[in-house]
C-alpha cells in the first residue's frame, strides 16, 4: 500500500466508526451492483483498514444485508409525526414523509428494492418480506386501525398490495425520471386514501357476507 492510498485514520468512537463504515458501504452499494463492490472498496471509501469491515460487520454479504434492512425499514416513530386530522390529511402527510425519507437515500433505496449481482438470496427476500409487512402495519396504525382487529391479516394483505405500487412509483421517479415527485405524491396519496376509505370497508362487507 502506498503512502497516497493508506487509510486516513481519524480517531472515532466504535459506534461512530461503525456508522461511518456503514454509510460508505451504503453509498457504494447504491452506486454499483453488489458483485462490483469489494470490502477493499468499502475500506478505501471509509479510510479504514479492511480488517475493520470484518470486525464490525463480518462478511460483505452480512454488511450488504444490514444496508438493505435499514434502507427498507420504516421507523415506528414515523406514525407519531403524522398530524391529527381528516383521513385525507393523514394520507397526504404519510406519503410526504415517505418520499422525504426515500429522497435522502435514493440510490440505496433503489439498490435495496432491486438487488443486483447477489442472485436469488433467501435472506434478502426475507428482509424484503418483513419490511413490507412492517410497513403495512405502520400504515394501518397511522390510518387509525388496531392490531386487535379480527381481520388484521386481511388488512395487512390489502396494504401489501399497495407496497408494489410504492416501489414501482419510486423507480419511475428516482430511476427512470418519467414522473416527478409531485406526480408520485398524488398517485400514492390518492390510492392510499381510496384503499383505506373505500376498498377496506368493502372488503370487510364482502367477508362478512361470505361468513
Amino acid at each position: 500500500m502506498t503512502a497516497g492510498s493508506a487509510p486516513k485514520w481519524r480517531r472515532l468512537e466504535p459506534d461512530q466508526r461503525r456508522e461511518q463504515i456503514f454509510a460508505c458501504a451504503a453509498e457504494l452499494f447504491g452506486e454499483r451492483p453488489y458483485a462490483a463492490v469489494s470490502t477493499a472498496d468499502i475500506a478505501a471509501r471509509a479510510g479504514v483498514a479492511r480488517g475493520l469491515i470484518n470486525h464490525y460487520f463480518g462478511t460483505k454479504r452480512e454488511l450488504y444485508l444490514s444496508v438493505v434492512r435499514r434502507a427498507l425499514t420504516l421507523p415506528p416513530s414515523a406514525v407519531a409525526t403524522l398530524p391529527d386530522g381528516p383521513l385525507a390529511e393523514r394520507t397526504d402527510a404519510a406519503v410526504d414523509w415517505f418520499l422525504d425519507m426515500v429522497s435522502k437515500q435514493q440510490k440505496t433505496w433503489l439498490a435495496a428494492i432491486t438487488p443486483e449481482g447477489i442472485g436469488r438470496d433467501d435472506e434478502v427476500e426475507r428482509i424484503l418480506d418483513e419490511a413490507d409487512r412492517e410497513a403495512a402495519t405502520l400504515v394501518l396504525e397511522a390510518m387509525g386501525f388496531d392490531r386487535s382487529d379480527a381481520r388484521w391479516e386481511q388488512l395487512v394483505a390489502v396494504i401489501r398490495t399497495y407496497a408494489g405500487m410504492v416501489k414501482a412509483a419510486s423507480r419511475e421517479w428516482l430511476d427512470r425520471e418519467t414522473l416527478n415527485r409531485d406526480q408520485v405524491h398524488t398517485v400514492l396519496s390518492q390510492v392510499l386514501l381510496t384503499l383505506v376509505s373505500d376498498v377496506i370497508p368493502r372488503a370487510r362487507q364482502q367477508a362478512a357476507s361470505d361468513s
